[in-house]
C-alpha cells in the first residue's frame, strides 16, 4: 500500500477509548476473540445422541425442564425444578408403568363400546362385513367407522340443488339436436355457381380504398370468410347465430343459401380443393361437412371437445384427411370415409388456434395458446426440430394495431407485397412487407374486425367481416378526380348488373 493511502486510512485504525483498546478482528478473517468461537458467542461441543436430544426438546416443551449434558455432578437439570420433583423426572418417553396399564384399560373398554354399538353377531363373525372388519381390525390407525349422515344441513342441500340445476342444464344443452336445415335464396339452384371463366384481371396488387358493396343478414357477429376456391365468384360465412351462409360476389351480390345444422355460433370454416363442399366448425362442438349445390350435410364428427380450427389435407387425392385443432390441446386426424380417427398430435400445452400446411403438404404448422408454433411431419404424432428451416426473423415486425384478446385473421395480398389483418377498433390495416411500414389504414366496421380476405383474381379487392355482423367489399377506384375519401355504400337491396365490369363499380360519393 502507498503511502498515500495509508495516511488515507490511519484514521480509521486509531484507538477508539486509550492507547491500550484496538478494534475487535472480524470473524471474517479467521480471528477469533479470547472466549468466543462463534459472532455470538461461545458454543460448546458435545456428543449426544438423536434421540435423546429429541427427548429432552421434546420433555422441556411438555414439561418445562430437560437435562443438561454439560452440567456438573448434581446440578445436571435446568428449567422448572418443582415440576421435575413432582414427576419424579420422567420424561415424555418415560412412562410410568401404572400409567401405561391406564391406557391399555380405556382402549379396551373404548374397542368394547364400539362392539356393542348396534353390532349384529352373525355379521361380527362374517369376515366378509364391515363388522368383522372393526371388530379384528389391528391397525392403530383404524378409527370408528362413521355412520351415513341421516340429515343433510342447509349448506349442503344448497349445494345439492345448485349442482342439480347445473347437471340439468348441461344435459339438456348435450341432448339439444338441431336438425340439420337449408335455405336457397336464388332462382336457379343448379346453376348458382356461376363465374366459371373468371380470370385474373390485374397482376399488381393495390391498396383498396373505396367500399363498393356491404352483405348484412347476420344476426350476430361474422366470425370468418371464406372464398370460394379457384374462382372467388362466391363469399362463405359463419356467424355467431349459428348460421353458414353462401353470398354471390359477381352476380346479384345477394346471400344466395343459408346452412342451419349447429345449435351454438360457428368458429371455423374450411372449403374443400374444388369448393364442391365444406366443413364447419361449431361451439356446440360438432364438426359438419356440407355439399355446396344443395346444401346438405354429408357427415358429422365430434371427440366431445370444442374445435377451433379445421383443414383438409391440400392434396387432392387426400381430400378425404380433416386435421382439427381442439381445445383440448389435441390435433385430431379423421379419415371421413369411414369416419374414424386415424391419428392424434398431442404436445401442445393449451388450445389449437391455426393448422397451415408446408413443404409440399409433407408437414404442417399449428399455433397454441401456449404461444408456441410447433411443426409436424404429417402422419406422425412427434414434433420435429425444424429451427434450421424455420427461424424467427426479428425484423419482420408489424406493429400499430390493437388485437389484444382478439383473434384477428392475418393476410397476404396475392403478390406478396402487402400484409393485412384486422384489429380490435373497427379498423383494417395494411402494411408494406419490405418497409415493414403502416401503408393505410380503413375504418370497417363498428367495432371488432375479425377476418379479411384479399381476393385472389381481382386483386385489388378485399373483403372484412366483424362482430357486427356485417361483410365489406372494398377495392381500388384509379383515374378519378374529385372524389372524397369517404368510402361509398350501396345497399343489399339494390343488385348490380350481371357481372359488372371493374368501371361499373365506381360510384361518385354523396
Amino acid at each position: 500500500m502507498s503511502r498515500a493511502a495509508r495516511s488515507r486510512f490511519q484514521p480509521y485504525l486509531r484507538p477508539a477509548l486509550g492507547s491500550g483498546f484496538r478494534p475487535r478482528p472480524s470473524l471474517r478473517q479467521g480471528r477469533h476473540c479470547p472466549g468466543r468461537n462463534h459472532k455470538l458467542g461461545f458454543v460448546e461441543d458435545a456428543a449426544i445422541d438423536s434421540f435423546v436430544f429429541d427427548e429432552q426438546y421434546n420433555t422441556f416443551h411438555k414439561y418445562g425442564n430437560a437435562a443438561d449434558p454439560s452440567a456438573s455432578e448434581g446440578n445436571n437439570y435446568i428449567g422448572d425444578l418443582d415440576v421435575l420433583e413432582k414427576n419424579n423426572g420422567i420424561s415424555v418417553y418415560n412412562i410410568p408403568q401404572h400409567e401405561q396399564k391406564k391406557r391399555k384399560i380405556e382402549k379396551k373398554t373404548e374397542a368394547a363400546e364400539e362392539d356393542d354399538d348396534g353390532m349384529d353377531k352373525e355379521e361380527a363373525e362374517n369376515p366378509a362385513t364391515d363388522a368383522w372388519l372393526m371388530k379384528n381390525r389391528k391397525s392403530p390407525w383404524a378409527g370408528k367407522k362413521e355412520g351415513l349422515q341421516s340429515e343433510l344441513t342447509e349448506e349442503q342441500k344448497n349445494y345439492a340443488e345448485e349442482h342439480a340445476r347445473k347437471e340439468e342444464k348441461a344435459g339438456g344443452e348435450k341432448s339439444e339436436l338441431v336438425a340439420d336445415k337449408t335455405t336457397f335464396h336464388g332462382k336457379e339452384e343448379r346453376d348458382y355457381q356461376g363465374g366459371k371463366d373468371a380470370k385474373a384481371r390485374n397482376d399488381h396488387c393495390c391498396i383498396p380504398k373505396r367500399l363498393v358493396h356491404t352483405w348484412s343478414g347476420h344476426t350476430k357477429g361474422v366470425s370468418a370468410i371464406r372464398f370460394f376456391p379457384k374462382h372467388s365468384h362466391l363469399i362463405l360465412s359463419a356467424g355467431m347465430d349459428t348460421k353458414v351462409k353462401i353470398w354471390d360476389v359477381f352476380n346479384s351480390g345477394k346471400c344466395m343459401r343459408t346452412c342451419m345444422g349447429h345449435s351454438k355460433a360457428v368458429r371455423d370454416i374450411s372449403f374443400c380443393n374444388d369448393g364442391s363442399k365444406f366443413l364447419t366448425a361449431g361451439y356446440d362442438r360438432n364438426i359438419k361437412y356440407w355439399d355446396t349445390d344443395t346444401g346438405q350435410v354429408i357427415s358429422t364428427f365430434s371427440t366431445g371437445k370444442i374445435p377451433y380450427v379445421v383443414k383438409l389435407n391440400p392434396d387432392d387425392d387426400k381430400q378425404n384427411i380433416l386435421l382439427v385443432g381442439m381445445s383440448d390441446k389435441k390435433i385430431v386426424q379423421w379419415d371421413m370415409n369411414t369416419g374414424q380417427i386415424t391419428q392424434e398430435y398431442d404436445q401442445h400445452l393449451g388450445a389449437v388456434n391455426s393448422i397451415t400446411f408446408v413443404d409440399n403438404n409433407r408437414r404442417f404448422v399449428t399455433s397454441s395458446d401456449d404461444k408456441s408454433l410447433r411443426v409436424w411431419e404429417y402422419g406422425i404424432p412427434v414434433v420435429i426440430n425444424a429451427r434450421e428451416r424455420f427461424q424467427l426473423n426479428k425484423e419482420k415486425r408489424f406493429a400499430g394495431h390493437i388485437v389484444a384478446g382478439y383473434a384477428c385473421q392475418v393476410n397476404f395480398s396475392p403478390d406478396g407485397r402487402f400484409v393485412m389483418s384486422g384489429d380490435g377498433e373497427d379498423k383494417c390495416w395494411f402494411w408494406d412487407w419490405k418497409s415493414r411500414k403502416i401503408f393505410r389504414t380503413l375504418k370497417c366496421h363498428e367495432g371488432v374486425c375479425i377476418g379479411a380476405e384479399w381476393h385472389p383474381l381481382e386483386q385489388s379487392r378485399v373483403v372484412t367481416c366483424g362482430w357486427d355482423g356485417l361483410i365489406k367489399y372494398c377495392f381500388q377506384i384509379e383515374g378519378l378526380a374529385g372524389f372524397r375519401s369517404d368510402w361509398v355504400h350501396i345497399s343489399v337491396e339494390k343488385p348490380t348488373s350481371h357481372t359488372l365490369p371493374e368501371r361499373d363499380y365506381r360510384y361518385p360519393a354523396e
